[in-house]
C-alpha cells in the first residue's frame, strides 16, 4: 500500500513494529475501531453482539481490531482467559466458527482484526505493560489498514472491551466527521447500571463527580473542559499523527493523549448517539472508574465533589491569564493574589513569573502565544490548582450540598431536595446526574456558540 507522506514518516519513526495485525484485507476501509482487551472473553461477546447491529453501509467501511495483551508477568487465569480470546477471534476472522452467536458475527459482515500481544513471545513487557500501549498498538496499526486511495475522513475510534454501542454509533461517528469537517470529538457516554442498589450508588456517585467536574470546567470556560475516558475518544488520522501518536502510560492514558489534542484541536462532543461503559469494579488501573467503584464499596473510600468555588477561582484566573496583563508577569502575579490568596501561592510555587518570562522572550506571534497559555496552563496544570485549592483552602464537599451548590452558582433551575425528601438515596443520585446532564449541555452549547 502507498500512504501518504505524513502516514508513510509516522509509521517508520513512529509505529510499533513488534506485533502483526491479523484481517482479512479488504480495500475501502476510513473508520477503525481499536479496542484493548485483557481477560475479555465473555464481554467482548457483549460488545460484539451490539456492533454487528450497526448500519450495513457503516460496516462495510470499518475494521474493528481487538489488541489482546498480557505482560510476561501476567497470571496464568489471565493468560487462559486470553488464548480462549485469540482462539474465539481468530475462528471469527477464518469464518470457522459455528456458535449462534458468531454465526451472527460472520453474517453480519462485521470485519475482525486481531493482534496477538499476549501469546508466548509476544507479550507486553512488565515495564511497559498497560492500557495504554495496548492502545497505541492498535492505533499505530490502524494508519495502516486505511484506505488513502478513497478522499475523505479516516477515523479512529476508541473503544473498551467492557463496553456496549449503540445501533447508530458507527454511523453517527462517521456522518458527525463528515458533515463537521471534525478532527477530534468524545462520543456522549452514561455508565450501565448494574443490579444491585448499592453498586448502582457507587456508579451514579462516580459519574456524579466526572460530571460535576466538567460543568465545573466549562463554567470556568477551560479549553480542557471535555471527560477524559478512553472509550469515548473518536479522532482523524491526521490529528493522532499531528500529536504524536498514543502514550504508552499504564493509565491515564486518555487523559494525557487528550491534553495534548486539545493543544491544537477543539474537542468535539457526539451527542447523537452513546457508548455503555461498564460499572464494574477493575484491578486493570490503579484509578479510574473500576478503582473508585472498587475503593467506595469496600467503604475505603467515600465519592465527594470539588466545592465549586474553586471554579470561580478558576474562572477569574483564566480571564487574567488570557488577557493582555499576560504581557507582565508582575501584574498578572498581583491580580492573582487579589483574585485568592492561594491562587498567588500556587503560581508561585509553580514558577510561574520565572517560566512566563522565558516564554514571552521566545514567543513571536499571537498564534505562539496562544499556543503557550494552553501548553503551560494545560489539563494537568489545571487540576493541580485544582487540587491545591481543596488542600489549601476548599475542602471536597459531600454530593448534595455540593451539586446544589454548583447548580445555584451556575444559575441552573433545579428543584431543591428537601429532608424529608432525601431518604431515597438512589432516586436523589439519579434526579442529580440527569440535572448535571442538563447543565453540561446548557454549558457546553455557551461555551461554544
Amino acid at each position: 500500500m502507498i500512504y501518504p507522506e505524513e502516514v508513510s514518516n509516522y509509521i517508520s519513526k513512529r509505529a510499533l513494529k513488534k506485533w502483526n495485525l491479523e484481517w482479512e484485507e479488504v480495500c475501502g476501509i476510513d473508520l477503525v475501531v481499536v479496542i484493548p482487551a485483557i481477560c475479555e472473553f465473555e464481554n467482548i461477546k457483549n460488545l460484539l453482539s451490539t456492533l454487528i447491529k450497526q448500519s450495513q453501509t457503516a460496516l462495510q467501511k470499518s475494521l474493528v481490531i481487538f489488541v489482546v495483551n498480557n505482560s510476561v508477568s501476567s497470571g496464568q487465569i489471565v493468560k487462559d482467559d486470553n488464548k480462549q480470546t485469540i482462539e474465539y477471534l481468530r475462528s471469527l476472522i477464518s469464518k470457522n466458527s459455528t456458535d449462534i452467536l458468531s454465526k451472527e458475527i460472520i453474517k453480519s459482515g462485521l470485519l475482525i482484526g486481531l493482534v496477538d500481544a499476549a501469546s508466548e513471545g509476544n507479550e507486553l513487557d512488565d515495564k511497559k505493560a498497560g492500557v495504554g500501549l495496548a492502545r497505541k498498538i492498535g492505533m499505530d496499526k490502524a494508519l495502516q489498514v486505511f484506505d488513502y486511495s478513497k478522499a475523505g475522513k479516516k477515523v479512529i475510534v476508541s473503544v473498551d472491551a467492557d463496553c456496549t454501542v449503540e445501533d447508530d454509533y458507527l454511523s453517527e461517528i462517521q456522518n458527525y466527521f463528515i458533515t463537521n469537517n471534525t478532527s477530534v470529538a468524545l462520543v456522549e457516554f452514561e455508565h450501565s447500571l448494574p443490579e444491585e442498589t448499592i453498586n448502582k450508588i457507587s456508579i451514579l456517585s462516580y459519574e456524579i463527580f466526572l460530571r460535576h467536574y466538567v460543568a465545573g470546567l466549562l463554567f470556568a470556560q477551560s479549553p480542557f473542559a471535555f471527560h477524559t475516558i478512553g472509550s469515548t475518544i473518536v479522532c482523524d488520522h491526521d490529528a493522532y499523527i499531528h500529536v504524536g501518536g498514543m502514550n504508552i502510560k499504564k493509565a491515564a492514558e486518555d487523559f494525557y493523549f487528550l491534553q495534548k489534542v486539545a493543544k491544537h484541536y477543539i474537542v468535539n462532543r457526539i451527542t447523537s448517539t452513546m457508548i455503555k461503559p461498564s460499572a464494574r469494579e477493575s484491578w486493570r488501573v490503579p484509578f479510574g472508574t473500576g478503582r473508585s467503584i472498587t475503593d467506595h464499596l469496600s467503604n475505603k473510600k467515600k465519592i465527594f465533589v470539588f466545592d465549586p468555588q474553586v471554579y470561580i477561582i478558576l474562572k477569574e484566573w483564566l480571564q487574567v491569564f488570557n488577557s493582555d496583563l499576560l504581557f507582565n508577569p508582575d501584574l498578572i502575579l498581583d491580580e492573582a493574589r487579589k483574585i485568592h490568596p492561594e491562587l498567588y501561592n500556587f503560581l508561585s510555587k509553580r514558577s510561574f513569573k520565572v517560566d512566563w518570562k522565558k516564554i514571552l522572550e521566545n514567543t513571536k506571534t499571537s498564534k505562539q502565544l496562544g499556543y503557550q497559555r494552553k501548553n503551560w496552563f494545560d489539563a494537568f496544570e489545571t487540576l493541580k490548582l485544582i487540587h491545591h485549592l481543596r488542600d489549601a483552602a476548599f475542602p471536597m464537599m459531600e454530593i448534595k450540598p455540593g451539586v446544589e451548590k454548583l447548580f445555584n452558582l451556575t444559575q441552573h433551575s433545579f428543584k431543591f431536595v428537601s429532608r424529608s425528601e432525601s431518604n431515597n438515596e438512589l432516586q436523589i443520585l439519579e434526579y442529580y446526574l440527569a440535572e448535571l446532564k442538563s447543565l453540561e449541555n446548557n454549558l457546553y452549547k455557551n461555551f461554544y456558540k
